[in-house]
């Protein structure tokens, strides 16, 4: 009998030893795959972590003292600070009285420029109402315009006459080629247009490429150079329906601003839309290069 107790002991030790030592089976694919139950208790483990933070979260914690954020005018240069004080605040000044004021609170040492930013009550995607043209300045700009004529060689000789800085035919686009530009206005000839399509990439989001509206692509080459260096400037209203434009330099004088400021108020008055219902112009602001702005009374309603 003990002989046998003994055999029966070993047997069932023998297999333990063969159920311990057996591997788990896995599917190859599927809920029972090895990566799929791995990958479940690798979730089961991040949920339990994700529920112990939650319970530690709950108990609230005390709260530092709340950020101090400063004015806007106090995060400014002390100069702008100096400048906008002499500006009343919640106040319209006349066109007049605003280019004064403009020039006497420029806080630079630069000849800065005087800007004019006027929003709108067009809507730019509609064809008829997105602004865009071109105006001489009774004073000029102040700004030294470099002026490019892509042109036959014949004209470019006239356009070489009228003061154009660069003027030529296949050299210029050579030039384009090697992504050179050493200008500020490029005037056309309609003949010449299709050449320079190829370079819209380069031209057009510098605001150079020719347009008819921009009076840069004319048979009368000679006379848009001659408006070009006497001080024509485009302007055109934005995504935001605002027209930005510089009037010219703060050393020009009130007189000689006012001039240009109303020149170009008329030109802008004449540019309204014909299917505009509503208000054209719904603000006027007044400023220099990094100047204080200041709110003009509306010209027009």
């Amino acid at each position: 009998m003990a002989e046998e107790e003994a055999k029966n002991l070993e047997k069932t030790e023998v297999v333990e030893e063969t159920t311990n030592t057996k591997e788990e089976v896995f599917a190859k694919s599927g809920k029972k795959s090895k990566k799929h139950i791995e990958e479940v208790k690798a979730e089961e483990e991040r949920q339990a972590r994700k529920a112990e933070r939650a319970a530690e979260g709950s108990v609230e914690k005390p709260k530092g003292a709340k950020p101090i954020t400063r004015p806007l005018i106090e995060r400014r240069g002390k100069k702008y600070q100096e400048a906008a004080k002499l500006i009343e605040k919640g106040k319209t000044y006349s066109l007049k009285d605003a280019i004064e004021l403009a020039i006497k609170a420029s806080p630079v040492k630069f000849d800065a420029t005087l800007e004019a930013h006027v929003r709108l009550g067009v809507d730019p995607r509609q064809a008829d109402q997105n602004i865009r043209t071109t105006i001489v300045l009774p004073n000029g700009s102040g700004k030294t315009v470099r002026v490019a004529v892509f042109a036959p060689a014949d004209v470019c000789k006239v356009a070489k006459a009228a003061g154009a800085d660069i003027a030529e035919d296949e050299e210029f686009l050579k030039q384009l080629d090697k992504g050179t530009i050493n200008f500020d206005v490029l005037i056309s000839t309609p003949a010449y247009m299709p050449k320079l399509g190829k370079y819209a990439r380069l031209l057009g989001p510098k605001g150079l490429m020719p347009n008819p509206k921009a009076g840069t692509v004319t048979m009368d080459v000679e006379k848009a150079v001659k408006e070009s260096k006497a001080g024509k400037v485009e302007y055109r209203v934005d995504k935001q329906s605002i027209v930005h434009i510089g009037l010219g330099k703060v050393s020009f004088g009130s007189n000689k601003l006012f001039e240009n400021a109303n020149a170009f108020f008329e030109s802008l008055k004449s540019q309204k839309p014909n299917s505009l219902k509503g208000t054209y112009v719904k603000s006027v602001f007044i400023t220099t290069t990094m100047g204080p702005s200041i709110a003009v009374e509306n010209l027009y309603n």
